[in-house]
């Protein structure tokens, strides 16, 4: 029996009409000029040759396309989908995005590191700030920071952040803080306490936007910008504000390594209680370690003691801050749904008749329920890089870890902040910081004050 063309006038297999008015195999979608195998009634595109061979034509060997198979080989049944080709794997295409980014960052670190070991006075976080802030406005980098750098560096200042953090504890033991007597620990966290809600309560009658007076508040009451960047996490908030954030605490941390040594002869202050002073008062690590050596090993000892005290309240702050945003977005989904609710109760009483207000109404309902779901997501009270944290501290209290081994995990935690804090200097535009720049400078200075004034009074209360 010869082949029918799909336009041809031949009746269908069974005597019946064809698909689509045309005459042909009932029940086959038959395009124009597709062909229809005589075995099978099955169509084939633009008139190729038929799947099933005519009599006496040789079979196809297993594994071709044809005899059986879909179009990559594999074997389908009648009626069965197309096999769709695996995508790229998603991994390999994140980390081709990353690269330009995190390329940036490395080369950032490096000159951060070159100028530490010049001029080793200079904390190597500090420069790294000021490097991704140049970065952001220089011509010939600020492209690579606004384009296709920006997802590295966006992960840098999130995700290596936290690993940094993370490998902070094992710079803490809990013999160290036990070694500074209830006095000093009772005297840590009433600055850390002052300091946070001082700040925080100033930033927010100076009208400060997003959760800036938040960071800032974190940054000065426990470590600088490891403590913004963990509580950024928890509080998702803008890139923007924890940038600005980090600019300020790094630039006042900076200016103290200067200031404070000019003030401990005229307060009167021995060289422990000097050290003592700048651990409650000064904001970074490395900051301190660069005030507190110019009054000798004394002063340094003290200070970095009650500086790690400081970093130990960091878990607790986090932990505080999450209850604070979960107990913040259940009163929004609580009032999404009362909206849904309404806007429920105000479509029923709504005409049924016209479809097309009928559409547009479930899609806003779908809309409502939507924000509500996102709404209802809420942050873990101990993040896990805070429960990282707190587990390196419990490692370094056992006292099993060789010095080498801390040696290396300090180096590492100094690379990975330095790249954290480079990409989120380059997220500073300062157009936009000149703008509201009195402001935040503003209640930076008033934040210094604050912590610098309650510190003075603490260690004269405990020494």
């Amino acid at each position: 029996m010869a082949l029918t063309d799909a336009r041809g006038g031949a009746p269908g297999a069974d005597g019946g009409p064809g698909v689509g008015g045309s005459p042909g195999v009932r029940g086959a979608a038959v395009g124009p000029g597709a062909a229809v195998c005589p075995a099978a009634g099955c169509p084939t595109a633009g008139g190729a040759a038929p799947e099933h061979p005519a009599p006496g034509t040789p079979a196809r060997p297993s594994g071709e396309p044809g005899a059986g198979t879909g179009p990559h080989g594999t074997a389908s049944a009648p009626g069965a989908p197309e096999a769709v080709a695996p995508p790229a794997p998603r991994r390999a295409a994140r980390i081709r995005v990353l690269l330009p980014g995190l390329g940036l960052g490395g080369l950032g670190v490096a000159g951060a590191w070159a100028v530490h070991l010049a001029v080793p006075g200079v904390p190597m976080l500090t420069v790294a700030v000021v490097l991704g802030i140049l970065a952001a406005h220089l011509p010939g980098t600020r492209g690579v920071v606004r384009g296709g750098g920006r997802a590295g560096l966006s992960f840098a200042g999130k995700r290596l952040m936290r690993l940094g953090v993370v490998l902070l504890g094992l710079k803490l033991s809990l013999d160290d803080v036990l070694g500074l007597g209830w006095a000093s620990v009772a005297m840590v966290c009433g600055v850390v306490a002052a300091t946070f809600f001082g700040t925080w309560w100033l930033g927010r009658r100076m009208g400060l936007h997003g959760d800036q007076s938040l960071l800032v508040a974190t940054g000065y009451a426990i470590c600088g910008a490891s403590a913004i960047g963990a509580v950024s996490e928890v509080s998702d908030s803008d890139e923007r504000d924890v940038a600005t954030s980090v600019a300020l605490v790094t630039l006042c941390g900076t200016l103290a390594i200067a200031v404070l040594p000019l003030l401990q002869h005229p307060l009167g202050l021995s060289d422990a209680q000097f050290g003592r002073w700048v651990g409650a008062s000064v904001h970074d690590v490395g900051q301190v370690v660069a005030a507190a050596q110019t009054a000798g090993p004394s002063a340094l000892g003290e200070a970095v003691l009650v500086k790690l005290m400081r970093v130990a309240l960091l878990a607790p702050l986090v932990a505080a801050v999450a209850v604070s945003v979960r107990a913040r977005r259940a009163r929004e989904t609580q009032q999404a749904e009362q909206a849904q609710s309404a806007q429920q109760a105000q479509s029923a009483q709504q005409d049924q008749s016209a479809q097309q207000d009928q559409v547009g109404g479930e899609a806003r309902l779908g809309d409502e329920a939507g924000s509500t779901a996102s709404a209802a997501r809420r942050p873990p009270l101990v993040p896990l890089f805070v429960l990282g944290f707190l587990a390196m501290v419990a490692v370094r209290s056992t006292d099993r870890l060789p010095s080498a081994a801390l040696d290396t995990a300090a180096t590492a935690q100094e690379l990975l902040l330095a790249a954290a804090l480079f990409g989120l200097g380059s997220a500073v535009h300062l157009p936009s910081l000149a703008r509201t720049g009195g402001r935040v400078a503003a209640l930076g200075l008033c934040a210094w004050v604050v912590v610098a004034g309650v510190g003075y009074g603490g260690v004269l209360l405990t020494t």
